[in-house]
């Protein structure tokens, strides 16, 4: 096949949605981690909501450098849970979240953990010792007033910020509301018991996609009215992809930002993403030029794959199928052991093309099916992550 081939996402293989072998390329969890560990408050069901509540929270926030020295603890001697910072020529004393009195611990080589067990008066003389004591540093701090004015971060003073609302616009520039009204959009369910993935599921709390918490941003949204043929499958029916990508931010320090693009045949109802191909990432620190590298870098590499054509990733598809690397038993166990692979894996590998194929692998297209199923198999995720990579490795060296 030497063009792309988009089909029809009116005139589906089934009613419903399109088949596809979900057997084949990579499984990827992260999406099912952030979905399955996310509460209802902080689920949106489209980026306009999603940017409406991280744009309001950074319009309400400010920041400051300080020096440690200079930061005073108060903790109420009536209650047991209220400490309170109060700031070099702030106001009104502040609250530290969770994530910033862990921040703050650290900065003073204090066990978080511990001082969080100890009643606040307590914890107030240890942080306020540990402060005091601490040579003259300076500090970033992040404020945000809700109610009540709360401290959200305290980081390095060289700390380059990437608002989390940065993040969401550059995804809305490409992906409009994420609901639909662009070819991006919160994903489709696969349907095991019929092998059928679904791209037209009501947006819920359940199924939504797009994240936000007190310390950071996720997204996850598909191309999936718009199938990509890359070959056929053993029985003549087009292997259908579909393009995807997630991106992530902490504009408090939990996290770096990045961005991920693959090819993917489906995403389950807990949003695991399988058949992933081509799995592409990008990852900048919130350094002293994290804001010029997004600029520049991060938020145009989105829109290049947005807008690009799967024509590249086709024609790598196909070259793989036609590189044919082993005809005979001693040649597949041959190419196998060359690259790193066990006697037993080899075995194993081969074992699993000539189940789902009904032939034993031939081309380096195989041999990738083959380690990624095997690697599937693997309780251990670095060991997972390890065969999965050495596939990766050997599809990027096709041509």
């Amino acid at each position: 096949m030497g063009v792309v081939e988009v089909l029809d996402p009116v005139a589906p293989v089934r009613s419903g949605g399109w088949k596809v072998d979900v057997s084949r390329g990579e499984r990827n969890g992260r999406v099912s981690s952030e979905w399955f560990n996310r509460p209802d408050d902080e689920r949106y069901l489209s980026l306009d909501d999603l940017w409406a509540n991280v744009k309001g929270r950074s319009e309400r926030s400010r920041s400051r450098v300080v020096q440690t020295a200079d930061i005073r603890v108060e903790a109420a001697r009536d209650s047991d849970d209220r400490l309170h910072l109060v700031l070099p020529k702030a106001h009104e004393p502040v609250a530290p979240t969770h994530w910033a009195f862990g921040q703050l611990a650290s900065i003073v080589g204090a066990p978080a953990s511990y001082l969080r067990q100890l009643p606040a008066p307590l914890a107030g003389i240890n942080l306020q010792y540990g402060l005091t004591n601490h040579r003259a540093e300076q500090v970033k701090t992040f404020e945000t007033e809700d109610g009540r004015t709360e401290l959200r971060a305290v980081t390095g003073p060289d700390y380059g910020r990437i608002h989390d609302h940065e993040l969401v616009e550059a995804v809305q520039r490409i992906a409009g509301n994420g609901t639909g009204d662009t070819r991006w959009k919160v994903p489709g369910v696969l349907d095991w018991s019929t092998g059928v993935y679904n791209p037209d599921v009501e947006i819920s709390r359940d199924t939504t996609t797009l994240y936000a918490s007190d310390r950071d941003v996720f997204l996850f949204l598909v191309d999936d009215h718009n199938p990509i043929e890359a070959g056929r499958l053993p029985d003549g029916s087009p292997d259908l992809y579909f393009r995807g990508f997630y991106c992530w931010n902490s504009e408090v320090g939990a996290k770096t930002l990045g961005m991920a693009s693959f090819y993917l045949r489906a995403v389950c109802q807990n949003r695991n993403l399988w058949g992933v191909e081509d799995f592409q990432e990008i990852t900048i620190r919130h350094s002293k030029y994290a804001a010029s590298r997004f600029a520049h870098e991060a938020a145009p590499a989105l829109t290049r794959f947005a807008n690009s054509s799967p024509q590249g990733f086709v024609n790598g598809i196909k070259a793989a199928r036609q590189q044919i690397v082993a005809r005979t038993d001693e040649d597949r166990d041959d190419f196998l052991r060359k690259r790193g692979f066990s006697k037993a894996e080899s075995g194993k590998i081969i074992e699993k093309v000539l189940m789902e194929e009904g032939r034993p692998p031939e081309s380096i297209f195989d041999f990738v099916q083959g380690i990624t199923r095997l690697a599937r198999d693997k309780t251990q995720q670095d060991a997972r992550l390890d065969m999965e990579g050495r596939a990766k490795k050997l599809l990027d060296r096709v041509g």
